[in-house]
């Protein structure tokens, strides 16, 4: 067994770190250009968040034995352990974290916003109860919630990393 995912899923979780200092800072900016490099942060943290993910359940993979490269997102691991006659615990969390108000959804939520282009009279006029972190920023031009929004993303840095590492672990074991 390579180390290749674990050192990406790392290197992916550095990633998302540096980012999420350089928008702290940036928060902290008077320049011209203070709310381009926030949301350019915002962004480049959750694309680096959603990557150290993708890369953990490869990780996964790797250690039952599975094709990695078959691997890229939650449901391809659940269905490749299943093809196996397999069962792997740190799976079924990653389900029940799949909920609908769990840090691990909510990431992968706004994460998946970043690709919806809508402007604010959109927004406004849908049908979804609540937005994303990520689509608030979008249509709060002023900026007001930067603050929760870097909370938020700190959040789910240290709650990945955090269920990664108790997870490696009980991979250890196996």
């Amino acid at each position: 067994m390579s180390n290749i995912y674990i050192a990406r899923t790392n290197q992916k979780l550095l990633f998302a770190k540096v980012h999420l200092d350089q928008l702290k800072q940036s928060a902290e900016s008077t320049g011209w250009n203070k709310h381009a490099q926030i949301e350019s942060y915002e962004e480049s943290i959750l694309f680096h968040l959603v990557s150290a993910y993708s890369a953990y359940l490869r990780e996964i993979a790797e250690v039952y034995r599975l094709d990695p490269l078959k691997i890229s997102t939650r449901d391809e691991l659940l269905e490749q352990l299943e093809q196996n006659g397999m069962e792997a615990p740190e799976a079924k969390e990653l389900t029940e974290l799949a909920g609908r108000d769990s840090w691990l959804s909510q990431t992968l939520k706004a994460y998946r916003a970043c690709w919806v282009a809508q402007d604010r009279e959109q927004a406004n006029q849908s049908d979804h109860a609540s937005l994303s972190e990520i689509q608030v920023v979008q249509v709060n031009p002023d900026h007001s919630k930067d603050g929760e929004v870097i909370e938020q993303l700190e959040g789910w840095l240290n709650s990945l990393r955090e269920l990664i590492d108790r997870q490696r672990e009980s991979l250890k074991e196996w």
